[in-house]
């Protein structure tokens, strides 16, 4: 990128990240963390507080981009401004520096930068509230203020660099360990997580890995926790429907059943279990499930009907009267 053309762009962009300050800005005293997969690529953003909807104001990403978490005295234009300057080829130092230079209320803001490459930028306003600090590293940086222990960053830190698993559960692990110091002073409120693609396919349904929030709850962390479950639960469901579209009712099964193992009591992933099961002529194994699923909701029994117009149910009619008889 020239430098006449930079030095334009900063000068664009700072006019209109300063008017971005004459608003009010939301006290969002919280702990983030920002992540990279080293073996994926991916990376992601997680954030909790004691506010409401955190994550529609403190955490943003963009696949082949980077990731911001953004909070203390919460200016939410670091965000998308931020975005756009790594996108342009700034470093995420520089992307922060950019903005930090131009902002009056840079002594209390904590913010962090994560790039595709794994490179991050943190800071922490000197007048942010304490306790107040960041730990940061190659892939991740974690960061935290109004806790009501020092240790809370430190103990994301470990958390993260020693858990084993995909990224959302490293990720998990780190806000898990903040709660496991006491957290935020106020205590908890909302919590979100967002993770990308490290590379961009240019289709943003596919880029976008991870888009969870808890707006409000009396455990939002725990609760997080539960949506992620469920999440990678129907990630399987999906790969189940895509089977099923194209007419591969073995795979169907197999995914439906990955989904069901990971929420038996989910009646959604018991019934297309159940369903395959009739595709593949098992049925003894399918009538019992499919009971159990009828006696809760009747309702089911009469989708089944309807899934043999759409080709979804291909049995004999002996078959569908036993269902009819369930």
């Amino acid at each position: 990128m020239k430098p006449v053309f930079l030095f334009y762009f900063f000068l664009f962009s700072m006019m209109t990240f300063a008017q971005s300050f004459k608003k009010s800005e939301p006290y969002i005293h919280t702990y983030s963390i920002v992540a990279r997969d080293s073996v994926t690529g991916d990376i992601g953003v997680a954030v909790q507080s004691h506010w409401f909807s955190v994550g529609s104001l403190a955490i943003y990403g963009e696949a082949g981009v980077g990731v911001v978490a953004t909070q203390s005295l919460v200016n939410p234009s670091y965000g998308p401004k931020g975005l756009t300057l790594m996108s342009q080829g700034l470093s995420p130092k520089q992307a922060l520096d950019a903005l930090l230079a131009n902002d009056s209320g840079e002594m209390y803001r904590q913010v962090a930068f994560l790039d595709t490459e794994g490179r991050v930028a943190t800071h922490t306003g000197s007048l942010c509230i304490a306790e107040a600090g960041h730990a940061n590293g190659k892939n991740f940086s974690v960061q935290a203020n109004m806790m009501l222990k020092p240790t809370v960053w430190g103990a994301m830190k470990e958390a993260f660099t020693t858990t084993k698993g995909d990224l959302s559960t490293r990720i998990l692990a780190a806000l898990k360990a903040a709660e496991g110091e006491k957290g935020d002073i106020r205590g908890s409120q909302s919590a979100a997580i967002m993770i990308f693609k490290g590379k961009a396919s240019g289709n943003s349904w596919e880029d976008k890995i991870m888009d969870l929030r808890v707006e409000d709850h009396p455990d939002p962390i725990s609760e997080l926790d539960r949506l992620m479950k469920l999440q990678k639960a129907y990630h399987f469901m999906e790969l189940g429907d895509l089977a099923m579209e194209k007419g591969n009712s073995q795979a169907a099964e197999e995914h439906y059943k990955a989904a069901q193992n990971m929420y038996p009591e989910n009646l959604e992933m018991k019934y297309w279990y159940a369903i395959n099961l009739i595709n593949n002529n098992r049925e003894d194994e399918a009538y019992p499930i499919l009971k159990s699923i009828f006696q809760e909701n009747s309702q089911w029994k009469e989708l089944t009907q309807r899934l043999v117009k759409s080709q979804l149910l291909v049995t004999s009619d002996e078959v569908l009267t036993q269902i009819k008889k369930l």
